[in-house]
């Protein structure tokens, strides 16, 4: 750092480029950077499979209440129940 107080920051090499790394040196960097990116996608994939799942199970709840909701308002079942008490009365 030039500044007191001012961190240095991480300088970004080529590992094909750098001179004196190793082939082994440069493999080992390569499987590291897969494994951050594979972190990352699994990630943003976690994300999304939450989010995703949160969607399904509000569409779900959704429908079971509205199921719900619109079966206690039908009353047609007792309208056939006092029908047929009324048949049963005149018979």
């Amino acid at each position: 750092p030039e500044e007191p107080g001012q961190a240095a920051f991480a300088r970004r090499i080529d590992p094909a480029r750098e001179p004196g790394l190793s082939p082994e040196q440069r493999r080992l960097m390569a499987q590291v950077e897969f494994a951050q990116r594979q972190r990352v996608l699994q990630r943003r994939l976690r994300n999304r499979n939450v989010l995703l799942a949160l969607g399904i199970g509000a569409v779900t709840l959704g429908i079971y209440g509205y199921t719900f909701y619109s079966v206690s308002q039908e009353r047609f079942l007792d309208d056939l129940e006092q029908e047929a008490e009324a048949a049963r009365a005149r018979a």
